[in-house]
Order: structure tokens, then sequence, then C-alpha cells
């Protein structure tokens, strides 16, 4: 039996599924709640059902967008030819940081882990696939993050490319092995980006 009312139990409950959130955290992030005002907490509940209702996947990229294709795939100003593959849409943020790219992305949503169960199929690369064979991509930048996972997952997509008429390079290992792409700094992302090699 919860030692809370049900409808803080309920809330704590909900919060625990926050990656890297666990009982404690939840407790005081719902006890913070509770002490908000009625405005605060209204604002949060309204932005957790604006961002459910209003996102959706780039249908060229699969980045996450409230506009669709994403402001990357419309920019006339990038260079729509040159697409970097990276895991998550928050890895695209470090790729930016480098401010050495001016290509486009394309997000798998997740990297192969056989023991998660996800395989190619749970990836989202079929629409890259696609977009390779019928002639608009010039380069392909595997930019998956240098752990076990993430460079399975690039050896998978260097495969699904091979013979296909497309430069497919690997970023360059700037980025230090088994750390996630996502926390390098713009200097180590800079490096790896300008250092990336066939594969």
């Amino acid at each position: 039996m919860s030692r809370y009312a049900e409808p803080m139990a309920r809330l704590i409950e909900e919060l625990k599924k926050l990656p890297g959130v666990g009982t404690k955290s939840a407790q005081r992030f719902a006890f913070h709640i509770l002490r908000a005002t009625d405005d605060d907490a209204a604002s949060l509940a309204d932005a957790v059902r604006g961002l459910k209702a209003s996102l959706r996947l780039c249908s060229i990229c699969n980045n996450v967008t409230d506009i669709d294709p994403c402001a990357y795939c419309a920019s006339p100003t990038r260079n729509q030819r040159q697409v970097c593959v990276v895991e998550e849409p928050t890895s695209i943020e470090a790729v930016e940081r480098s401010r050495g790219f001016q290509g486009v992305y394309h997000v798998l949503h997740g990297t192969l882990s056989p023991l998660h169960g996800v395989g190619p199929e749970q990836l989202r690369g079929g629409t890259l696939v696609a977009r390779v064979e019928r002639g608009e991509v010039d380069e392909v930048i595997l930019a998956t993050s240098p752990t076990l996972e993430g460079e399975a997952t690039a050896s998978w997509l260097a495969g699904a490319l091979r013979g296909l008429p497309v430069r497919v390079t690997r970023i360059a290992t700037g980025v230090p092995a088994g750390s996630d792409i996502e926390y390098a700094d713009e200097v180590t992302m800079a490096r790896a980006m300008e250092g990336r090699r066939e594969v």
C-alpha cells in the first residue's frame, strides 16, 4: 500500500518512467509540482499535451518537428546531397555545435541491439536507402556513437548502401570510444567531422 494519496502515487509512478529518474527524484518532482502555483502546474500539463499534439517526424529525415519537412530539410542554404546519419534527434545538436556541417540529417531513432530486440526493421533506415537509390544523395556520413551498438549500426548501414552510387563515410575517432555522441563538445565534434573516412 502506498504511503501517498492516490494522485501523488500515480504522478510519482509516471515520473519514474522518465529516463534517469528514480523513486527519490520522482518524489521530489511530484512534490515540486504540488507546491507550484496552479498556473505553473497547468503550464507544465499544457506543454506536455502540446508536445504530443504538435510534434511529428519529418517525412524526409525522421527528425522531430512541428513542420513537415523539418527546418533542415526545407532549408535552401543547406547541402541537401550530404546526409549525416545520427541515432537520435538529440544527436543533431552535437553535430550542429561543430559549425562545420552544412548538410542535412537522417535520424534512425535507435541502434541495433539484438539483446533488446532492436533489429534493422526497428530502425528508420529504409527511407535513407530509398533517397540514395533515387540519386538524391552524394555522401552519407555515419555519425553513430562509437559504442558497440553504434558501430554495429554503422556497419549495417554501410552494408545496406554498398553498391549504390553514394560515398559512405564514418566520423573520425575524435569522439571517445564508448561515449555518447550527444555529449561531445564542439571541438571534438568538429575534428570528428573533418577526419571522417571511407567505410
